[in-house]
C-alpha cells in the first residue's frame, strides 16, 4: 500500500513510520517539522514539509495517490490548547477535515486518526473506561479529538470513507519530546539525566494508563486493512502513579536525586485508565511491553542522546 503519515516525523508518527516500511508499504510524510523533526524520518522516505491547513495538501493527494492516511499531525499539549483554543481547533479540527476533503476526493480507501482516550473520557464513572464510556472531555484538545471522530463518522456515513479512530492511553518511549509534549516518562528521564530539577504536581498518586509507543505504532499496523469504521482504545487497563515512575527511573538510572513535591494542578484527573479488549477482539491487538521493561528502554534512549551510555 501507498501510505501518507502525516505527522511522521514526530514521536508517534515516526515510529508508525518505521514499522510500515518494515512490513513493505511505501510511506510518505507529510509534516510542518514545528514538533517533528526530520532526522525521525528514515532515509528514503519522501517528506514534505507542510501544515494540514495548508490548500496545497489536496494537490499532493492529486500527485500521490495515496490508498491509506494515517493521520498523525496535531497540535498535541493540552495546555496550549487550553491557552489557546482557536489556535488548536485550526490545527486539530480544520486541519483534519483538511485532510479528510482532499482523502474523500482522491478516492482514498482509509483514514486512521490518531485520537486519545486519556482526554476524552473525563473523569471517569467506572475503570478501565471502554469504548461506550461518556465523553466528556476537559480541555478544548479532547473537545477536537472528539470532534474530528465525529467528522470520520460523517464522511463514512456520507462518503463511504472507511476510518479507525485510535483513542490512545498516555503513550511514552524512544523519540518523546520531553519539552513539548508535556509526557512526564520523557520530563523525568531528561530531567535526571540533566541533573535539572524534576518536580511532582501535587501529592504523585494521580495515576495514568501508560503505553508504550511500539505498541501504539502496531495497532496502526493492524488496523490498516480491515474494515472496522468505529473508534477503539489503545491503552492497557494498568494504572500506575507518578511517584512509581519517578522512583523507578531515580533508581534505575541511580540517579540519587531528591524527590520534590509542587502543588497540585488545578483541575487535574486523580484516576484515567482505558480498556483495550475491542480492538483485541476486533484485530488482535494487545499490549506487550511491561511498563517496567518500556521505562528502562526509554531512558536508555534518553541516555545514549545525552551522550551517557
Amino acid at each position: 500500500m501507498k501510505i501518507l503519515v502525516t505527522g511522521g516525523a514526530g514521536f508517534i508518527g515516526s515510529h508508525v513510520v518505521g514499522l510500515f516500511l518494515e512490513n513493505g508499504h511505501e510511506v510518505v510524510v507529510m509534516d510542518n517539522l514545528t514538533t517533528g523533526f526530520r532526522e525521525n524520518v528514515p532515509a528514503g522516505v519522501k517528506l514534505i514539509e507542510m501544515d494540514i491547513t495548508d490548500p496545497q495538501v489536496d494537490l499532493i493527494f492529486a500527485a500521490e495517490k495515496f490508498d491509506v492516511v494515517s493521520h498523525h499531525a496535531a497540535q498535541i499539549d493540552v495546555r496550549i490548547s487550553v491557552n489557546d483554543p482557536l489556535f488548536d481547533a485550526r490545527q486539530n479540527i480544520l486541519g483534519s477535515i483538511n485532510i479528510l476533503e482532499a482523502a474523500v476526493k482522491h478516492h482514498v480507501k482509509k483514514v486512521q486518526f490518531s485520537s486519545t482516550g486519556g482526554a476524552l473520557y473525563g473523569e471517569q464513572d467506572y475503570f478501565p473506561a471502554d469504548e461506550e464510556h461518556p465523553v466528556r472531555p476537559l480541555s478544548p484538545y479532547g473537545i477536537a479529538k472528539f470532534t474530528v471522530e465525529r467528522y470520520l463518522f460523517y464522511y463514512h456515513q456520507i462518503h463511504g470513507l472507511n476510518y479507525v479512530a485510535m483513542r490512545y492511553a498516555n503513550v511514552y518511549g524512544p523519540r518523546q519530546n520531553p519539552h513539548g509534549e508535556a509526557g512526564v516518562v520523557a520530563i523525568f528521564c531528561d530531567r535526571l539525566i540533566t541533573g535539572k530539577e524534576a518536580v511532582i504536581n501535587g501529592d504523585g498518586k494521580q495515576t495514568r494508563d501508560y503505553v508504550y509507543v511500539g505498541d501504539v505504532a502496531r495497532a496502526s499496523l493492524l488496523t490498516l486493512e480491515p474494515e472496522l469504521n468505529c473508534s477503539l482504545n489503545i491503552g492497557t487497563s494498568i494504572e500506575n502513579d507518578v511517584n512509581m515512575i519517578y522512583r523507578t527511573l531515580n533508581e534505575a538510572g541511580g540517579f540519587g536525586a531528591e524527590e520534590k513535591h509542587a502543588p497540585a494542578k488545578k483541575g487535574e484527573q486523580m484516576r484515567s485508565v482505558i480498556a483495550w479488549k475491542k480492538a483485541h477482539d476486533l484485530v488482535g491487538w494487545e499490549p506487550a511491553m511491561k511498563f517496567a521493561d518500556g521505562l528502562k528502554i526509554t531512558l536508555d534512549y534518553f541516555q545514549k542522546k545525552h551522550g551517557q551510555s
